[in-house]
């Protein structure tokens, strides 16, 4: 039981360091840490260097004391920033300059790619003190990438509430609200008075990030209502909480709801925190902005990614092999469509033979019908990522996509109809490219519509290689009607 003159709380956050800077001043920073590394070199030899390696520039020694108070004054999300922007050798220079206080922190702001690289020159008492800087929600963001004797070694360091937490925030899945939540949280009784709040919250050096309510909760732990700072500060102190406090808050989650379903509430009610109940509708964690965003900015990278048909974040200065292995998949699914429309065209060489104005035109109707295909299939996907597309829509959208494909075809294809007119002399050329261009809009925009909303249907990415796709049709389609139709009409 929990004495009323002791509120229940959750444990103390951890001190964050600095604050966020303009973009300009964050430039700035980088191009002074970037000239600090280019003012001296010292060439380092091939036997001295990591294999993977072969030769390091590094800044001469005078130069590191300088380097190293600029890193000391930054925040850590801005150190990764600078590292993100660093070639590898010298990336791994600054990266030892940091103190290893800090480690933990800068490793969680820095994408998944980087941090891999940053990891693979850490000893593993160097990653165990890292990792143990962290609270259990971010050492759970950290473990998959860490060696699995690195995650014991810290495991068996925590204490049996921070290991539940562990073992908790590690069983949801990657994108519910369990693997985002934070077990950080200040939660008080319902039958205190707001002086004792008052009084209890003083003990604290600060309260966690985003606090801007406290959670009021019965005898077991229960959720029962929320009390705002606002309201804890503007009320006479010798009222009960349960006398200000809002009843059974409207919005709350649990463990196992969608992170994307959570990140839209916060947005549509302009949230800054949230509680997360469990089955029996006691708290245990609570989602704040700052996870909402970062989990909105991943997806929307990993969204930029697929579209662009890449496996994964790539570090821009990765090796040669590893850029490889993440790119090589879709651009052998681009050959082979590369290689369909050629077939496409090599089928119609008569009638390019025949009508060299063919050849000049082809490529026209193909660029709009893949640009067109590409907007579809962007608002599709962004539809479906904000849940307002259900498959019960299908035939609605098919008919406004086409409706949409339709008059383009007739104001773009009638325009691109008089241009080959006039250029050419052939009124039945300009009529086949009018007749081309609507057809291979048409076929755009029902794939721009099918592509996305088929792949989720079977369980897939509807952005994963999106763009590839209708690339690869429409190019193939658009060559196969404009010639089809001009072997038909005009030869």
């Amino acid at each position: 039981m929990i004495p009323e003159e002791n509120p229940h709380t959750g444990e103390r956050p951890q001190t964050a360091e600095g604050g966020g800077m303009h973009p300009d001043e964050l430039q700035q920073h980088l191009r002074e840490v970037q000239d600090l590394l280019a003012r001296s070199r010292v060439y380092v030899t091939e036997d001295e260097a990591p294999e993977e390696v072969p030769a390091l520039v590094l800044p001469a020694p005078e130069h590191a004391g300088a380097l190293r108070a600029r890193l000391d004054a930054l925040h850590p999300a801005d150190i990764a920033y600078i590292l993100e922007a660093l070639p590898l050798q010298e990336r791994r220079y600054v990266w030892d300059l940091v103190k290893a206080e800090r480690d933990g922190e800068i490793l969680l702001e820095v994408s998944d790619a980087v941090r891999e690289s940053l990891i693979e020159t850490m000893a593993p008492h160097e990653l165990k003190a890292a990792a143990e800087t962290l609270d259990a929600d971010e050492l759970a963001d950290l473990a998959p990438d860490l060696p699995p004797e690195v995650i014991q070694d810290v495991f068996q360091s925590l204490s049996n509430d921070e290991r539940e937490q562990l073992r908790a925030a590690m069983s949801y899945p990657e994108e519910s609200v369990g693997a985002l939540m934070d077990f950080d949280l200040v939660t008080v009784r319902e039958d205190i008075t707001l002086e004792v709040v008052l009084r209890y919250l003083r003990r604290f050096d600060e309260l966690p990030d985003h606090t801007d309510k406290l959670f009021v909760i019965d005898r077991d732990e229960h959720l029962v209502g929320i009390l705002t700072l606002e309201s804890l500060l503007i009320t006479d102190p010798e009222r009960p909480v349960s006398e200000v406090m809002r009843c059974e808050p409207k919005i709350s989650f649990t463990p196992d709801d969608d992170a994307g379903d959570a990140a839209q509430a916060f947005e549509r009610y302009d949230l800054v925190s949230a509680p997360v109940v469990d089955r029996n509708h006691r708290v245990i964690g609570r989602l704040t902005v700052a996870d909402v965003v970062d989990f909105i900015r991943e997806e929307s990278e990993a969204e930029i990614l697929s579209h662009a048909g890449l496996r994964e974040e790539e570090d821009v200065f990765a090796s040669v092999w590893d850029s490889v292995k993440n790119r090589w998949a879709w651009l052998a699914i681009n050959l082979v469509t590369a290689f369909v429309a050629s077939r496409v065209i090599g089928a119609f060489e008569g009638s390019i033979e025949k009508l060299v104005a063919l050849a000049a035109l082809m490529p026209i109707v193909a660029g709009i019908g893949g640009n067109s295909g590409n907007q579809t299939i962007t608002m599709i996907v962004r539809a479906i990522a904000t849940g307002q597309i259900e498959e019960s829509a299908l035939k609605r959208l098919m008919k406004k996509e086409a409706g949409v494909a339709l008059f383009n075809g007739l104001v773009w294809g009638g325009l691109l109809g008089v241009l080959s007119w006039w250029l050419y002399h052939s009124v039945s050329l300009g009529l086949v490219m009018t007749a081309a261009m609507m057809l291979n809009l048409l076929l755009a925009a029902c794939a721009g519509v099918l592509i996305p909303i088929l792949r989720q249907r079977f369980g897939g990415d509807p952005a994963v290689g999106s763009s590839v796709m209708i690339t690869a049709l429409t190019d193939s389609g658009g060559f196969f009607i404009f010639l089809g139709l001009a072997t038909l009409f005009l030869l």
